[in-house]
């Protein structure tokens, strides 16, 4: 049978068709869609969003220990918070079969850096696949998966956005249900990596990495494409589309499996054709390595470090073709830029606005809510990583003393909270901070597209589960000041936040309202200028929200925009925003 399935999709049904038992992961930009095309099949496989990547590894690996094929997604930075688990897991192998997913995001279309997560499978020491095409993507689980329980390592399968989100042609098949033991096996010596296990696993993992390179010489994921000899192209993944397209003619050595190289493989390709290019993305992992083996290549001496790569990037670089195809021409440049925006109804907004008012130092985090920096809000002055915000306010805090006394606001979204915002709240507590941290609990994860949290009462499995109370979580990790808040009311938000400014101690202000996207959430009648009233004065305009635009003479309002949320009405002076039909008179 054949779909239509994106790479994301097609990886979810590689974990269906080759016996994956468990799948974890925390949502987050470009892989978020592989867990939740899991869930289509949790009669087969367990999946459940993590608190963050870090749990969602570890609770893969637990799975994996105990003899079940395993599956852990996340974004390219999330594999960072995972990190730590993840190093000593490739000491000490696995049993079951675990497919570690790193999604990158070359052009950072979501992201706040850039990394080339390719660099991990070598610190690591671990195998990497690379697919080029959906139908790759599913297939490579299953590879992967045999890779992982013939060398008893983990495994990483990196994708890149347009692999994640672009949609090709699969063919699929029936699951081929994996076998779990009935009970642990214990064997701690390749399980507990005390010193002086771990001593004896690191000359094991050193000899996986010389059967792997022995191994990476004669699978079919690597492989030779011959055509003409006058150019030939190394490259695997996404790129090896963009390749194809600008050099129909060239030979091509396509690497599925990137990490280790097929060092005999690479040479003998290298001696049979005359101009050799190694064309990749971001970092030249692979060309560096090549280069060392004592081969001459073109790579990133034509081609930038940064960005997405396509066909024009290639034929600008490499064969300065200066005439654009119909189809490359830039269709955007003539149109206006357009700024991203919280959304209308975002109850983000107020508590920004709020805070650009108040002339506080606003350390953010990573959501949705770090479009606070943007004009006219321009309420953020940090974003780092998830989490980071409290432990930033903190240390701005330690850093300007006494002259930070009630200035310094830390901001972070519920989801973000649960990820990895508690220790840092847990380290003020201990140290005896005073900032103000601020909890923006919209009651979902809304920055990935609405996926369930610890908060939210609900598992990935649509099953009811305890929520966590966020109020009674500060306390019971030492906070005497916890604040609620309904930041539709800015009365309320400004005079709540000034107070515990002023505090000399950790204090959490929650400010909870529901996203506006959720169907949950009723959109009430929209509002519209009165125009007897509007004294054109843009007070309304600061508020930055798509629904409110300057008109002639006097604001406007798009009542298909308006979610009814009456912020607007609150900042007006001269009471000119109205119920459409209705007077607030």
């Amino acid at each position: 049978m054949k779909d239509l399935l994106s790479g994301n999709e097609a990886i979810a049904r590689g974990a269906y068709e080759y016996g994956v038992k468990v799948a974890t992961a925390y949502p987050g930009t470009p892989s978020t869609e592989i867990l939740e095309n899991v869930v289509n099949y949790k009669d087969d496989i367990y999946c459940e969003w993590s608190p963050n990547e870090k749990v969602a590894m570890e609770v893969a690996i637990g799975s994996a220990f105990a003899g079940a094929r395993s599956l852990v997604a996340m974004k390219h930075v999330g594999l960072n918070v995972a990190a730590d688990p993840f190093m000593t897991l490739s000491y000490t192998g696995i049993k079951g079969g675990l497919v570690i997913v790193s999604a990158d995001d070359p052009s950072m279309h979501s992201s706040q850096n850039e990394q080339d997560n390719r660099h991990y499978a070598r610190f690591a020491k671990v195998p990497m696949l690379e697919p080029s095409n959906s139908q790759e993507a599913k297939d490579m689980v299953g590879d992967a998966l045999e890779i992982s329980e013939e060398f008893d390592t983990p495994i990483i399968l990196r994708t890149t956005t347009r692999i994640s989100h672009a949609k090709t042609i699969v063919e699929t098949g029936e699951r081929e249900e994996s076998e779990v033991p009935d009970e642990f096996k214990k064997d701690p010596d390749k399980f507990v990596m005390v010193p002086a296990n771990a001593k004896k696993r690191h000359p094991v993992i050193e000899k996986r990495m010389e059967n792997l390179k022995e191994f990476a010489e004669k699978t079919s994921l690597n492989k030779i494409e011959w055509n003409k000899k006058d150019i030939g192209i190394i490259t695997g993944g996404v790129a090896y589309n963009y390749a194809k397209e600008v050099f129909p003619e060239a030979s091509v050595l396509k690497l599925g499996l990137t990490h280790p190289l097929p060092e005999k493989k690479i040479k003998d390709f290298a001696n049979k054709v005359e101009k050799l290019y190694v064309i990749e993305e971001l970092d030249p992992f692979m060309e560096d390595q090549i280069k060392a083996m004592g081969i001459n290549v073109i790579g990133k001496e034509k081609l930038p470090v940064t960005f997405e790569y396509n066909t024009k990037v290639l034929r600008d670089n490499l064969i300065n073709e200066e005439k654009q195809s119909e189809n490359e021409e830039n269709l955007t440049e003539d149109l206006p830029q357009r700024p991203p925006a919280l959304c209308s109804g975002c109850p983000h907004r107020s508590v920004f606005y709020t805070l650009n008012k108040l002339g506080v130092t606003v350390t953010g985090d990573i959501g949705c809510y770090a479009l606070g920096v943007v004009p006219p809000l321009s309420a953020m002055d940090s974003v780092v990583c998830m989490g980071a915000s409290i432990g930033n306010a903190h240390g701005v805090e330690l850093a300007l003393g006494e002259d930070a006394q009630g200035k310094v606001v830390g901001v972070i979204g519920d989801s973000t909270f649960m990820h990895s915002g508690i220790t840092g709240l847990l380290d003020i507590v201990y140290n005896k901070g005073a900032s103000t941290i601020i909890i923006l609990d919209n009651r979902i994860t809304a920055m990935t597209g609405h996926q369930e949290n610890p908060t939210t009462g609900k598992t990935l499995m649509g099953e009811d589960t305890p929520k966590i109370d966020l109020a009674k979580l500060s306390e019971a990790l030492g906070v005497n000041s916890v604040q609620v808040v309904d930041p539709y009311k800015l009365d309320e938000t400004e005079k709540t936040i000034q107070e515990e400014l002023n505090k000399d101690e950790i204090s959490v202000v929650i400010a909870r309202r529901a996203c506006a996207l959720l169907k949950s959430v009723e959109k009430k009648k929209p509002f519209k200028v009165d125009p007897e009233k509007c004294i054109n004065c843009g007070q309304c305009l600061e508020l930055g929200c798509p629904a409110i635009s300057q008109g002639e003479g006097q604001a406007e309002i798009d009542d298909y925009l308006c979610t009814g949320c009456e912020v607007c009405v609150q900042v007006c002076p001269v009471d000119a925003i109205v119920k459409d039909g209705d007077s607030n008179e």
